[in-house]
């Protein structure tokens, strides 16, 4: 059936002719941006209606081979599911993407959750030179956290340890970076962390470049860089830990975490493809395209790169988190995440202004870290058993994210191990209203009330 001439089948019904021509119209203006997602791969410049996405999901998932009722389905893994709900949390993708072990390939039994991936990994590519890094050339959505990306990532380019030649290479070099996910990450694939440790430079934490390049040894195979953290670790300098790759012949690896919703973070990685070598970059899909927790995107300037990273996929895969991508990207388009880029960076200008007149009124102040989504204002007149008071307070006042650091408990989280300065770290990440801004500093000051005054 040809849907672009649906009439044909009733043109020689009672209906008038201008009344069918009337409904093809219509009928063609629905579909018209499915057909360009065919035609061109590309993100859709305005957004779709939930109607439009709908219908384009149930239209590829009924080409699986599950919804094929006169089918004899006799393997061990057939999609059979216990309930219906199964079917709409994964969008009818029931068989999942990939075969088992190659992330990638076509699915004999999902022709059309083979279409979906296809198109998510192309909107992916295109999602991420759109934002900000246009020298990329390939990028795969992987239903995992930002962690276990990393493990797949690193896990597929690193050395083979079967060559006893290459056996001691198992030790990547690790800008102090003080999140569990990512260590974690790298302890489960069996890398050997060389942490350089973070140095205070005035309110930030940085890690020199000189500190990477002498941490440099005949075990080292790769170095990881950072761009998005919390204040107050700033990012890696990417551009000179990249020259330092190539010069080195070492797998580099980007963290990316929530870096998509910055211009200024996405210029690093931009940079540093130029100037040297970059072999994967890693972001989350959660933190840049508002979908559920449990997916990545890993983009790399080599294709090669992404079909080693594929292959390295032990089984085949969820569909879930890889449609939750692509209804995020259909549901906004390029006029929808470019809104959402403009509202961030006045909610980050806005939430700075707010916390610099609560610093000024409890002779506080905000510190001096370049962060594009999160500010931090100390703490300096909070007793320790007040600091510990503020988050729970906070709490109470149903105020979700804040980061409080009391420098007498537990120094993790701020990639040194003699941060002195006890802080509040807000963030105006991508999808925060206006509103939540307002009234989290509002009852940011409630709450410092509540426990300097007992």
């Amino acid at each position: 059936m040809d849907f672009n001439n649906l009439i044909e089948f009733f043109k020689n019904s009672t209906i008038p002719q201008n009344i069918l021509d009337r409904g093809q119209l219509v009928f063609n203006n629905f579909l018209k941006p499915l057909k360009i997602l065919f035609e061109q791969k590309n993100l859709p410049k305005s957004s779709w209606s939930e109607e439009q996405i709908e219908f384009f999901l149930q239209m590829l998932s009924k080409m699986d081979t599950d919804k094929d009722n006169l089918a004899s389905r006799v393997g061990e893994r057939e999609a059979r599911i216990a309930s219906n709900l199964h079917k709409k949390t994964s969008a009818g993708f029931c068989h999942g993407v990939g075969r088992s072990g190659f992330l990638t390939a076509p699915q004999p039994k999902a022709p059309g959750g083979s279409i979906m991936y296809d198109i998510t990994n192309y909107l992916a590519l295109n999602f991420l030179k759109k934002f900000g890094v246009p020298n990329i050339k390939s990028a795969i959505t992987v239903p995992l956290c930002t962690g276990m990306a990393l493990a797949l990532t690193v896990g597929a380019l690193r050395p083979d340890w079967n060559d006893d030649k290459l056996l001691h290479k198992r030790t990547v070099i690790v800008p102090q970076i003080d999140h569990k996910s990512l260590i974690k990450g790298l302890d489960l694939m069996g890398i050997r962390r060389k942490t350089v440790k973070g140095k205070i430079f005035g309110d930030a934490v940085r890690i020199p470049i000189e500190d990477i390049q002498q941490s440099l040894d005949k075990n080292c195979f790769g170095v990881i860089s950072l761009t998005s953290f919390f204040p107050p670790r700033e990012n890696d300098d990417i551009k000179e830990i990249s020259k330092f790759a190539k010069e080195n012949d070492l797998v580099h690896i980007v963290i990316n975490a929530y870096g998509v919703q910055s211009p200024e973070w996405m210029k690093l990685i931009r940079t540093g493809i130029d100037a040297g070598r970059i072999d994967a970059i890693i972001q989350s899909t959660d933190k840049n395209a508002l979908t559920p927790i449990g997916g990545a995107i890993i983009a790399s300037p080599n294709e090669e790169t992404i079909t080693r990273i594929s292959q390295a996929y032990a089984g085949r895969a969820s569909a879930t988190p890889i449609v939750n991508f692509l209804i995020s990207m259909l549901s906004l388009g390029i006029d929808g995440y470019e809104k959402l880029l403009a509202d961030q960076k006045r909610n980050r200008r806005d939430l700075e202004d707010k916390l610099k007149i609560i610093a000024k009124k409890y002779n506080e102040r905000i510190l001096k870290v370049f962060n594009p989504v999160a500010v931090a204002m100390s703490l300096n007149n909070m007793k320790s058993e007040q600091l510990f008071a503020l988050g729970g307070a906070l709490y109470n006042l149903r105020v979700t994210g804040p980061r409080v650091y009391n420098p007498e408990k537990n120094v993790f989280g701020t990639c040194t191990s003699d941060y002195k300065t006890p802080y509040i770290v807000m963030n105006a990440a991508i999808g925060a209203s206006t509103e939540d801004i307002h009234s989290a500093v509002e009852r940011l000051e409630k709450a410092y009330q509540q426990v300097t005054q007992k």
